[in-house]
């Protein structure tokens, strides 16, 4: 009788562990790391403190609050033209970095338009906190949405805004005026 030889088979199970791990490590690279790819782009423009804008509307009404030549009077031209200019600039400044402020806006300049009414009426003050507030609400949720490392000024603009009593004649309050005005002009300028 003749011997018959009965080779064994080899094992295809580390063939099949093999296979699994270098699945496993195309599946990390290809996958997974474009992925940490994607959320350092993500968070790229969370820090857009360090991008200058170099916005020339957000710089006029910067220059324009430094400059600070216009006398706040009866007429409230300077109170006004602060307004226009602030509200333009948060406008500008929120178009630079994709944030939708407008309509808010909107309402803003239609209550700084009404300060230049009737001089002698006696609700410019209210007018000119009501503006205060929509704008400093949208300079807040700007700063929240794309620039987290000014929480600082965003508040000291809320309390400058605080700051406007509605009660009080804008004319007996001009540093408090003054003070938001200055506050805007600094954290715009650092956003920009």
């Amino acid at each position: 009788m003749t011997e018959i030889k009965i080779e064994k088979k080899k094992p295809v199970w580390p063939w099949l562990l093999l296979g699994a791990v270098i699945l496993a490590l195309l599946l990390y690279f290809f996958v997974f790391n474009k992925e940490d790819e994607m959320d350092e782009v993500a968070e790229a423009p969370a820090s857009l403190i360090d991008i200058r804008e170099n916005n020339s509307t957000v710089a006029a009404y910067v220059n324009f609050i430094n400059s600070d030549t216009n006398k706040m009077s009866l007429d409230h031209s300077f109170t006004n033209e602060a307004l226009l200019k602030l509200t333009d600039a948060t406008n500008a400044m929120a178009d630079e970095v994709g944030y939708s402020v407008k309509a808010d806006l909107d309402k803003a300049k239609e209550l700084a338009n009404r300060i230049t009414t009737d001089p002698f009426e006696t609700s410019h003050a209210d007018n000119l906190r009501k503006s205060a507030d929509i704008i400093s609400g949208s300079l807040q949720n700007l700063q929240k949405a794309k620039y987290p490392s000014l929480t600082n000024e965003a508040a000291e603009v809320q309390s400058a805004t605080e700051g406007i009593k509605p009660e009080t004649l804008i004319l007996e309050q001009k540093d408090a005026v003054k003070t938001f005005f200055a506050k805007t002009a600094k954290l715009l300028e650092r956003m920009n």
